[in-house]
């Protein structure tokens, strides 16, 4: 059967133009490695075979196996400090000499504190939390508890949305590259339309009239038995940030009807929007928040399940059990992630340059007709584009990706037609400048070609 490329991610490793830019752009040595590279590992979407190879990674920049430098406005949304900061890597090589491995019957040191800042900080009172090799675990831990504390299974979620690849997580999400040809799925996860102005299935317009929440609010009434709306607090794929109001309602609504509220910030925590957490900028309680990726340092896989203190009633069962849920060498590498985040002012800086790139891409917009919307929450930015003449925008964001990616510029497509850039927090502002500079020169070439 011929595979379908889904129209919500870019790059999903097929399509003619991946190819000949592999063609133009990856030297005979590389291509033999690619090979070798697809020839042990599944094949997968957005993954295997693989588009280029990596030799290192330092700071802002890959450095591909031919020695070119690459700009990383990607970085699977884990490199909030870029990649090999000096504090992280002493942090982990010192830890690992030290304790490399802390069996689950034992504490230690870096997971009690790491544990301590991240409950001090949380959005809810006396939190408690539980760490976990990676984000989708995380979420699986989640669901386990919201059965528990409210002696419910269903949930509702957003199409469109990723909570991660496995089945339960893929039971919540909503994209088709990770559900079709999957089922059956998880029962009772139930799906609403995300807020999403642009694509509004309620009809509300240039003005959103936030029908999108009042709805769940309505789905909670009728099903009556939902033991959690889990949303993204800023879908990243395309970066969609949901009005002010958006979250009070949802809140008011999971309080009226008896549901949990589970917030997940997997990608964007730890500062990508200018906030330790996102929905601070939001001013309400949640009842869990699942964060990751940046977590770990942009360099181990490392997540948390934070939660209200007063779930704390699992002492009967195992919510995760993981074998690395103190590793002591992640949750060192978490600890100095913290302490970097802190002590070089990353929340500010990401809120004052985001700030700057919507303004400049703005700019752009005026004289660019290709791009119908910028979005940015602190070093969270999407730049929606829109068809140009018989143009579809999704080829159009397409080639602009692999235009960008020749000039040494990676990032990633969401949602077919949004370019979303997620820099590293602590990016030189030289750097920052060159990229959007790169961007804009390859949208207006784009668009005349």
């Amino acid at each position: 059967m011929k595979p379908i490329a889904d129209a919500s991610e870019g790059d999903v490793n097929l399509g003619e133009r991946r190819r000949l830019w592999q063609a133009a752009n990856i030297d005979p040595t590389t291509q033999a490695m690619l090979a070798e590279d697809s020839r042990w590992f599944l094949h997968q979407s957005m993954s295997t075979p693989c588009l280029n190879a990596l030799r290192g990674a330092e700071g802002s920049w890959l450095i591909d196996a031919a020695g070119r430098r690459i700009l990383d406005f990607h970085g699977n949304s884990l490199h909030q400090v870029g990649y090999g900061h000096p504090h992280v890597v002493a942090t982990i090589q010192q830890t690992l000499a030290t304790l490399p491995f802390s069996p689950r019957r034992y504490t230690n040191e870096p997971a009690i504190e790491l544990a301590r800042r991240l409950c001090q900080a949380a959005p809810m009172p006396n939190a408690k939390l539980l760490f976990a090799p990676g984000g989708t675990s995380a979420i699986g831990m989640a669901l386990k508890l919201a059965r528990l504390v409210t002696g419910r299974h269903k949930t509702i979620s957003m199409w469109d949305s990723f909570h991660g690849a496995s089945l339960d997580a893929i039971s919540l999400g909503g994209e088709a590259v990770f559900r079709r040809g999957i089922g059956p799925l998880l029962a009772g996860a139930e799906h609403v339309p995300p807020h999403d102005p642009g694509h509004c299935v309620f009809g509300c317009g240039g003005s959103c009239a936030l029908r999108c929440a009042d709805y769940i609010d309505y789905c909670l009434g009728k099903e009556g038995d939902v033991a959690a709306v889990v949303v993204e607090t800023i879908r990243c794929t395309d970066v969609q940030i949901p009005p002010p109001d958006y979250f009070h309602r949802l809140r008011a609504a999971c309080d009226r009807h008896g549901a949990l509220l589970i917030l997940d910030e997997i990608p964007i925590a730890l500062g990508r929007t200018g906030y330790l957490y996102a929905i601070e900028r939001y001013g309400i309680e949640p009842d869990m928040v699942v964060l990751g990726k940046g977590l770990g340092g942009g360099s181990l896989p490392l997540a948390a399940l934070v939660a209200r203190g007063e779930f704390d009633v699992g002492q009967e069962i195992s919510l995760g059990h993981y074998t690395h849920e103190k590793n002591p060498i992640t949750c060192a590498a978490g600890l100095a992630t913290l302490e970097v985040i802190e002590e070089e002012g990353l929340l500010e800086r990401s809120r004052r340059l985001g700030e700057q790139v919507v303004a400049k891409l703005a700019a752009a917009q005026a004289t660019l007709p290709a791009i119908a919307q910028v979005r940015g929450a602190g070093l969270l930015i999407g730049v929606e584009l829109c068809a140009v003449g018989e143009r579809s925008a999704a080829d159009l964001a397409e080639a602009v990706l692999y235009r960008c990616l020749s000039a040494g510029l990676s990032f990633k497509v969401g949602q077919g037609n949004v370019l979303v850039l997620a820099p590293p927090l602590n990016i030189a502002e030289s750097d920052l400048d060159w990229a959007l500079n790169t961007l804009i020169e390859a949208v207006a070439a784009e668009s005349h070609a």
